[in-house]
């Protein structure tokens, strides 16, 4: 019974997607896909990249490890709320950790975290939005651009798959 009430859960807010009047059928994001080694988040449908976006990542290479090691995580999670942000003007959450994250962390005596996040860039006088563009500096996150960013928030629901690949 629990595995049909997750199943139903997932699938929900995809069914109600696909049948929205905003968007025609052929620019319905199932998946999100970062490719940490290109800096770039591909939106996809059924396989095929819709659009690609270039991204911020993490300060530190490698995969996450645990909470302020400054890395990007490398793992299958959903978007699953977002919000608007004070920093970072839109913020859709990514459901960072997974199970394997967690026993990462949890073999390193460590806790694994939990806001990571998409976002945009910071509005900042003494730098512009192309500095941050040009260099990895979220403690973890995926940062675009925020005109990027908000072109995302309306493409992706709540409820898609995002593939994090090294």
């Amino acid at each position: 019974m629990r595995a049909i009430f997750i199943f139903i859960t997932l699938l929900l807010p995809l069914f109600s997607y696909a049948s929205s009047p905003q968007l025609p059928a052929r620019h319905f994001i199932d998946k999100v896909l970062v490719v940490k080694s290109e800096r770039s988040l591909h939106l996809m449908h059924r396989g095929d990249i819709i659009k690609t976006y270039r991204v911020s990542l993490g300060k530190k290479p490698g995969k996450k490890e645990y909470e302020g090691d400054q890395r990007t995580p490398e793992g299958t999670y959903w978007i699953n709320w977002r919000r608007p942000s004070k920093n970072y003007n839109l913020s859709m959450h990514i459901s960072y950790p997974n199970a394997s994250d967690l026993k990462r962390a949890q073999e390193l005596g460590r806790s694994a975290g939990s806001m990571i996040m998409l976002h945009g860039t910071p509005i900042d006088g003494e730098y512009p939005e192309w500095f941050f563009h040009s260099l990895n500096w979220t403690d973890g996150c995926i940062a675009l651009k925020n005109d990027d960013m908000k072109e995302v928030w309306n493409l992706v629901k709540d409820g898609t798959l995002i593939e994090i690949t090294p």
